[in-house]
């Protein structure tokens, strides 16, 4: 899965589909093999994507309306009954107003329910800050017996929902609003827990997650054109997260960016500190979310302004690269 830099042609930018399109398509497709797949939704199915399973499969489609706790609550008794169910509603909406009952009913329980919750970041866009999940990470990666997922492009968002069907225990699976760059080809192998190295480099390795796994890669040509050279790492499973990845790179570059649509408390950057605290310690800087929330606006300018770009990976890393010298 190791790839080095100097073998990728020039990098070029492809649009796919958004992460919940790709989740929702491919859920559809699982579902006409697998009779125990059942999916509790909040109303918002044509936002989740899970209206294509809905179209398909009627019978085993549950909507709860705008009631997320009885959602988590309705999944765990079906669990139990030895059925698959998906939680599906917007992150924000899930992760808080589902919070007890993830915790006990799921959790605690360790029921077989996946949760799979769109509209993740602030990228959501004109939906404003009471649609932007910016804490759903910290929250669910604080749950014990939960595995937490966050694709980056439609074939990882594919790969991911069928290994976290595969798997006997709570998963939750961000997925996201606007379409995403291509980051991977249909062969990449994914693996749940296990990080994958995207580009090669000695001076600073870039750990990222969703989205920022692209400005990552554009971060690492800038970077190249300033002659550091840049590690990248996509961390699609943020729990458990690649351990042993994480502390090869960091003792191997002996600086660490993390890049992430998330608060920059109790994320992404957190886990990876966690890591290097315990194994590797380095010098890190974070690119997130600042200890604030967002605003109504276009998805794009939303990055700009919250400092979710390529530009704000490069500063960092130039950053951090002093501070080891």
């Amino acid at each position: 899965m190791m790839t080095d830099s100097t073998t990728k042609p020039k990098l070029e930018k492809k649009m796919g589909m958004a992460t919940r399109d790709a989740y929702g398509k491919e859920l559809a497709v699982l579902a006409e093999t697998n009779d125990k797949i059942v999916v509790l939704d909040g109303d918002l199915s044509k936002s989740t994507k899970t209206v294509f399973f809905a179209e398909k499969f009627p019978e085993r489609f549950y909507n709860f309306g705008i009631g997320e706790a009885n959602i988590v609550g309705a999944a765990s008794g079906l669990a139990s009954c030895g059925l698959i169910p998906i939680c599906s509603s917007f992150s924000c909406f899930i992760t808080c107003k589902g919070y007890d009952q993830l915790r006990l009913a799921v959790a605690y329980s360790k029921t077989n329910v996946k949760v799979i919750a769109s509209h993740g970041g602030i990228s959501v866009g004109e939906d404003g800050v009471s649609q932007q999940a910016i804490e759903d990470f910290a929250l669910m990666s604080s749950l014990p017996n939960f595995t937490v997922l966050n694709p980056s492009d439609e074939a990882s968002a594919r790969a991911l929902v069928r290994q976290a069907l595969k798997y006997d225990g709570p998963v939750f699976m961000r997925t996201g609003r606007p379409n995403a760059p291509i980051v991977h080809d249909e062969n990449q192998k994914f693996e749940m827990g296990k990080g994958i190295k995207l580009r090669d480099g000695n001076d600073v390795v870039i750990v990222a997650t969703g989205l920022l796994v692209w400005e990552a890669l554009e971060a690492h040509e800038q970077l190249k054109d300033k002659g550091i050279s840049a590690s990248v790492i996509d961390i699609h499973t943020l729990k458990p997260i690649d351990v042993a990845l994480l502390t090869e790179e960091a003792q191997r570059t002996g600086a660490v960016v993390t890049a992430e649509e998330h608060s920059i408390f109790g994320g992404l950057g957190t886990l990876v500190s966690k890591v290097l605290a315990e194994n590797a310690p380095a010098p890190q800087e974070y690119v997130g979310v600042q200890d604030t929330y967002a605003e109504s606006g276009k998805p794009a300018e939303l990055m700009v302004k919250y400092g979710l770009t390529a530009e704000k990976i490069v500063e960092a890393a130039e950053k951090v690269v002093k501070r080891k010298k």
